[in-house]
Formats: C-alpha cells, sequence, structure tokens
C-alpha cells in the first residue's frame, strides 16, 4: 500500500464525521436563518444583494439578518469542500464501495444550492423550505452510511429473521413519515423567516396534533421491535439510542406547543429531528449491512 493510499485512508474517518456534522449543522443554520426572521436577509440568489454576492452596508433588511442568511450560505461552501475532500481520500484509498455515496454528497449540495436559491426567488415558500429539508434529510442518510463504513467496507446481510425485517422497515418509514408531517406543521406555523413569506393554508392545530399522534405511533412501533427476538447487539444499542432522543424530542414537541412555539425549543427540536434521523438510520444499517 503507498504512502498516498495510507494517508487517505487515515483521514476518512475524520472527513466523513466531519461530513456527517456539517450536513446537520447546515439544517440547524437554516433553521436559525428562519427563526430569526432572517430569510431574506439575502433577498437575491446567488447574489446577496443586486451586484454583491455579499452583504453591504446600506441593505435596507438589515445588516444582521443578512449576515445570518451569508453564513448560512458560507457554511454550504464548506460543506461542498468536505464533500470533495472526502471524494478524493475515497478515491485514493481505493475504497470502491465509498465512490457512489461521496458522489452523492457532491451532487446533493449542488441541487441544495439550486433548492436554496428557489427557496429565496419564491420568497420562502413552505413548500421549498421543506423540499430544502427534507433534501437535506436523504444527505444526511448518505453521509451515515458514508461514516458508518469509515474504518472498514461492509457488507448487505439478510437479518437474522424476516420479521426484523419488516420492523425496520416500518420504522424508518414512520420516522421519515414524522418528519414530513413536521414540515407540514414547520409550514402552517409562525416562523416563516420573513414577516412577508407566504404559508400553508393548513389548519396548525390539526397538523400538529397528526405529528403528535405519529409520534406516538412510533415510540409504540419502537417498543415492539425492542421485543423481538434474535436481534444483534449493535441493533439493540441502536435502538436504545433511538427510544432516549425519541422521547426527547417528544417531550420538547410538546413544551413548545403548550408554550406557543418559542424560538429556543424550536431550535432544539429541529436539532433532535436531525438526531433521531441518524438514530432511525442506524437502526436500519445495524440490520442490513455487517463488516466485510
Amino acid at each position: 500500500m503507498s504512502r498516498t493510499t495510507t494517508v487517505s485512508t487515515k483521514a476518512l474517518p475524520a472527513l466523513t464525521t466531519l461530513l456527517l456534522f456539517l450536513q446537520s449543522a447546515l439544517v440547524v443554520t437554516g433553521g436559525t436563518v428562519r427563526l430569526t426572521g432572517s430569510g431574506l436577509g439575502c433577498p437575491t440568489w446567488p447574489e446577496c444583494t443586486p451586484g454583491s454576492y455579499t452583504p453591504v452596508p446600506h441593505q435596507a433588511e438589515g445588516q444582521l439578518h443578512a449576515w445570518i442568511e451569508f453564513g448560512n450560505r458560507l457554511l454550504t461552501f464548506a460543506l461542498f469542500f468536505a464533500a470533495i475532500a472526502t471524494l478524493i481520500a475515497v478515491f485514493r484509498s481505493h475504497r470502491r464501495d465509498l465512490r457512489f455515496l461521496a458522489l452523492t454528497q457532491i451532487l446533493g449540495i449542488l441541487a441544495q444550492g439550486v433548492l436554496g436559491g428557489i427557496t429565496v426567488l419564491t420568497n420562502l415558500n413552505p413548500l421549498s423550505v421543506a423540499s430544502h429539508y427534507l433534501l437535506s434529510i436523504f444527505l444526511i442518510a448518505a453521509a451515515t452510511s458514508l461514516q458508518s463504513r469509515r474504518h472498514h467496507p461492509q457488507v448487505r446481510t439478510a437479518a437474522s429473521h424476516v420479521e426484523i425485517s419488516r420492523f425496520s422497515t416500518a420504522h424508518l418509514y414512520l420516522t421519515f413519515l414524522v418528519i414530513v408531517v413536521g414540515t407540514l406543521v414547520t409550514g402552517s406555523g409562525p416562523h416563516a423567516g420573513d414577516i412577508d413569506a407566504p404559508r400553508l393554508s393548513l389548519n396548525i392545530q390539526h397538523v400538529a396534533y397528526l405529528h403528535g399522534g405519529l409520534v406516538i405511533l412510533l415510540i409504540i412501533l419502537t417498543g415492539f421491535f425492542y421485543r423481538q427476538k434474535r436481534q444483534r447487539q449493535e441493533t439493540r444499542r441502536s435502538l436504545n439510542v433511538f427510544s432516549l432522543l425519541t422521547l426527547a424530542q417528544g417531550l420538547i414537541g410538546y413544551i413548545q406547543y403548550m408554550q406557543g412555539v418559542p424560538e429556543l425549543l424550536v431550535a432544539s427540536h429541529l436539532l433532535g429531528s436531525v438526531l433521531v434521523w441518524i438514530a432511525a438510520w442506524r437502526v436500519r444499517l445495524s440490520i442490513v449491512r455487517k463488516p466485510a
């Protein structure tokens, strides 16, 4: 093994972990943009203001909002460079099993840039905002898979029991459905990112009840999943982490609803959704993959 290959192999764990962190951080900073009303701090795209890619002193939208939005855009560039570095390390380390996952990160980030532009140009249309977030969810899943294989290749494997595999599939799909309905709650709620941004014509109370009901159903399904026999220890550990995060997330969601969705709790709930999704994906990976 050449020196370049060895260095690249050693760099993979750090790079894939950084990539997963930045993908998650982009969701949180995007939420900060929305919660501070900075969604149109840079009112155009790809420029921040007509004729300038950075905030300018005479911006009518306000310097703070402009820099918050611009900071989120800068993080996308940092994420893109991390994805490029990861792809280079994957090729130099001859990890063929990681090439597709590494490439999806770059293509997905480019797509995020386009979606981000559409979101700004449509004045923060809630469907565009939701699409922006859901694409991040898919990219986080791919980054989680990439990071889980950072030390050695993994191969697909059948679950030890067909019922466990079915529970795992239903568990992952239900988690994703909870997240999707959560975006509808967000799109119907007060935190639009800008005072003039449109909202979904949905009854937020009804959508919030649906969201909460799905969370309860997910907790029940997780309990049944946990009781299944012939599971690997890794799956049980992953389910333990998922259960703790989901219960904490449900509690935060309930408190924020009762308190009138204050910004700090909404930001915590957004971070929680990312952590719950990563945990759900790790549960699935513990069943369908094992070290080569």
